[in-house]
């Protein structure tokens, strides 16, 4: 089983030495191709989460990845979806990833299923993975829905923010569909009709707090000037002159799941 995996990846590789990459939320008008260490790194730090996520037995996590460096900002991971385990005639069954990805810096986003592979091959900061396990009743709930295809994405819209306003509707950032898509998931009897609003208001029942990251305004002007991905025009006044940007990251929602019961503590892999 697992050398038919390895031979997948070994595909993967080949395939990808001569293939332009494109950096999630990053400006690619001069796409290049990727180098080896780079997708040396990915692959290993991408094996060794198989490794893990095999040992286990969840069947649904919430995957992140250290994409760029937030440190200043007091966060340690930039992106996460959701990684969950479907049967598979050959190998028995492989790791899938649903997700929000930016691409090119535009002003829009798209949902993608990826291998684990291609998950982490990005340029990132740190390689390193980080993920939470649901509860047991909240993994049956988002595997149910992560496999439905029209449910799996009817909380996702187009028009994207970097910093996208945790209770704004104008944009949604990659994070932020991702909680919207855990209530919808959680919420009994939602049907088509259900949306952001809906699953914000659950979010709010449930105590999530999100992260106030400090910008002031040069940094905010600078951002928005040169970046068709990032806009502070959906957050309220008084917070944005305030320089305070709250917006949804990865580890204001790790701390709310463990909080509030509804996943255990973190998992951490190092390539």
């Amino acid at each position: 089983m697992k050398a038919r995996r390895w031979a997948g990846v070994a595909a993967l590789a080949v395939a990808l030495l001569g293939s332009p990459v494109v950096y999630a939320g990053r400006a690619c008008a001069e796409p290049q191709a990727l180098k080896i260490e780079t997708i040396t790194r990915a692959l290993n730090l991408a094996m060794r989460t198989l490794n893990a996520l095999d040992a286990s037995d969840s069947k649904v996590v919430l995957l992140a990845r250290a994409g760029q460096d937030l440190s200043k900002y007091g966060v340690r991971y930039s992106h996460f979806g959701f990684a969950y385990r479907q049967d598979d005639a050959q190998s028995g069954h492989v790791w899938r990833v649903l997700h929000k990805l930016n691409e090119c810096g535009k002003a829009e986003a798209d949902i993608y299923r990826q291998g684990l592979g291609e998950f982490f091959l990005d340029d990132l900061w740190q390689y390193e993975a980080a993920w939470v396990v649901p509860q047991a009743e909240v993994q049956e709930k988002l595997l149910a829905l992560l496999l439905d295809e029209p449910r799996s994405v009817q909380m996702h819209v187009n028009p994207y923010s970097m910093v996208s306003y945790v209770w704004g509707l104008k944009y949604q950032q990659s994070n932020q569909w991702a909680i919207e898509t855990l209530a919808l998931a959680m919420t009994p009897g939602a049907d088509s009709r259900w949306g952001r609003p809906q699953a914000q208001s659950w979010l709010r029942e449930k105590d999530y707090q999100p992260t106030a990251l400090n910008i002031g305004a040069l940094t905010r002007l600078g951002a928005r000037v040169t970046a068709a991905n990032v806009a502070f025009d959906d957050h309220p006044s008084e917070k944005r002159f305030s320089d305070r940007i709250e917006t949804v990251t990865v580890d204001s929602v790790f701390a709310w799941m463990i909080r509030s019961g509804l996943a255990q503590a973190p998992v951490v892999v190092l390539r």
